[in-house]
């Protein structure tokens, strides 16, 4: 089979147009693609793009044909097998028809899958496509960094690329109106009167010449008149005017004692990494607070939340009270929206999950937008959870969700942070 390359160079983006049309048309079978290898990604690979698999079947175009009209009249043999109410075996399935498990042939052809690539901006905007953050309120007047450009009426002085031609004409039909309505009326008069004296049979040469003279005297001065002077620009006037930004804060909790495996730690790595390029790629003013505990809470940067092998014994209250502690010290709710996302296998020590609760329900919740617990287990629920469903019967923006395994990763994450998944703040 011989295999080849297109080394030609893109100038100018020409094929971008036919590469987006492509990935509109098949976006449906591309998405799925998409989020079938998120679960197949590492922890750390988070700077490139995928190759995702469309079937064949799955690109095949609609075709218009003629069918079969008219009315026809056929006659069917019958057969000497069965009778009415008999089950026909299945018949059995052949191999070679295309991927898959099957004994090898000297005969027969077909089409592999098609592969598609697509980039890192391809990839991150079709997985994080239709998602945002809940109940998120433009609550805080930034003067400092976000302006916008708003029209404001007209003005007199201006640049030329500014500009109102419609503007312009306006006031200079105006201006032309205003001065010359007096002789345009008297001009009328004039006109009327001579028409008069040149129906008139009597003799009136001398009269007829003198209102010739006059009127074209009135046409000279309206003649100069000009049709656009300085006066009539009009130039589109802009103004900045200060906008309320969306500025919020991301709290993400993660249990690092003992009790977590390292495989449970990978699964909480990988949905924190969705977060983080979900949060850092959809909103530009968001801030990102990450916290590990085990015993003790710490506030950690980025490379250290997801790298740091320390572990310890679990007291996830720690973890909610440097949370509120952060919050009194450097994000007042009523300048920026709190949000938060605690992941924990829910062990954890049994005197503690009812402070949790208390800490969650007084603390938290009524200074927070939305907030999400995530536990990873595949045992039965331990007292966090418990604890947790009464504090999710009292407030409708806490939810809770359930990870087994890397497959509900992306699931989970779409269900916590669905567009228009608004809960009751």
């Amino acid at each position: 089979m011989a295999n080849f390359i297109d080394r030609r160079l893109n100038s100018k983006n020409k094929s971008t147009v036919n590469r987006q049309r492509f990935i509109r048309r098949y976006k449906s079978q591309i998405k799925k693609s998409v989020e079938q290898a998120v679960n197949k990604r590492g922890v750390t690979d988070i700077d490139s793009g995928e190759n995702i698999t469309i079937t064949k079947k799955d690109l095949s175009e609609p075709v218009f044909h003629q069918g079969q009209g008219g009315i026809k009249d056929r006659v069917h043999p019958g057969n000497d097998q069965y009778s009415a109410g008999d089950q026909i075996k299945r018949p059995p399935q052949q191999s070679g028809q295309g991927s898959g498990q099957g004994e090898a042939s000297n005969s027969g052809e077909g089409e592999d899958e098609f592969v598609f690539s697509i980039s890192k901006d391809e990839y991150l905007n079709l997985l994080f496509e239709d998602l945002e953050l809940p109940n998120l309120e433009e609550n805080q007047l930034d003067k400092m960094i976000d302006y916008k450009t708003v029209r404001s009426g007209y003005c007199a002085e201006g640049v030329p690329s500014n500009i109102d031609i419609v503007k312009s004409l306006q006031g200079s039909i105006a201006r032309r109106i205003a001065m010359t309505s007096s002789k345009r009326k008297s001009l009328k008069e004039l006109e009327e009167e001579l028409l008069e004296l040149q129906q008139d049979k009597h003799d009136h040469v001398k009269k007829i010449n003198a209102l010739i003279k006059e009127i074209q005297t009135l046409k000279d001065k309206i003649a100069k008149v000009p049709f656009i002077d300085t006066f009539d620009l009009r130039f589109r006037n802009y103004a900045k005017q200060a906008v309320p930004t969306s500025k919020a804060v991301m709290f993400c909790l993660m249990d690092v004692s003992g009790s977590m495996d390292q495989a449970t730690k990978d699964i909480a790595k990988r949905f924190y990494i969705l977060l983080y390029l979900f949060l850092t790629r959809t909103y530009k003013t968001i801030d990102v607070i990450y916290i590990r505990h085990h015993t003790q809470a710490k506030e950690v940067d980025e490379q250290e939340f997801f790298y740091s092998q320390e572990t310890g014994g679990t007291i996830a209250s720690s973890a909610l009270e440097l949370m509120i502690k952060v919050i009194n010290d450097r994000y007042n709710p009523n300048e920026w929206n709190i949000y938060g996302a605690q992941a924990s296998d829910g062990d954890n020590w049994a005197d503690d999950s009812p402070h949790c609760r208390q800490l969650m329900s007084k603390e938290i919740l009524p200074r927070s937008r939305y907030f999400a617990y995530i536990e990873i287990t595949q045992r039965s629920h331990q007292t966090l959870w418990q604890q947790y469903l009464t504090v999710q019967e009292q407030y409708g923006h806490f939810a809770m969700q359930h990870i087994k395994s890397v497959e509900d990763i992306y699931p989970v994450f779409r269900e916590l942070f669905k567009k228009n998944n608004q809960q009751v703040a």
